[in-house]
């Protein structure tokens, strides 16, 4: 599963590759993130990466599957 997360007063979005079983943990997660005061909304990525956004600059969050996103160029 791709996750797409837009940071306010950031022009580019954050993208992680997570496995497909979490997106109810990710769902659980955002949702106590949001509902703190100074939540951090952390990530382990397919990689075993950790990325940490402050819930207070989550703009969105996309979760679509891998490819799901704009197509560019030819052939697409």
């Amino acid at each position: 599963m791709i996750v797409r997360i837009g940071v306010s007063d950031t022009p580019k979005e954050l993208e992680v590759d997570m496995a497909d079983d979490s997106v109810d943990a990710l769902k659980s997660d955002l949702d106590a993130a949001l509902g703190a005061a100074d939540g951090v909304l952390w990530l382990n990525d397919r990689h075993g990466r950790q990325v940490g956004v402050p819930a207070g600059r989550i703009a969105y969050v996309d979760l679509g599957e891998p490819g799901s996103g704009p197509k560019i160029g030819f052939g697409a």
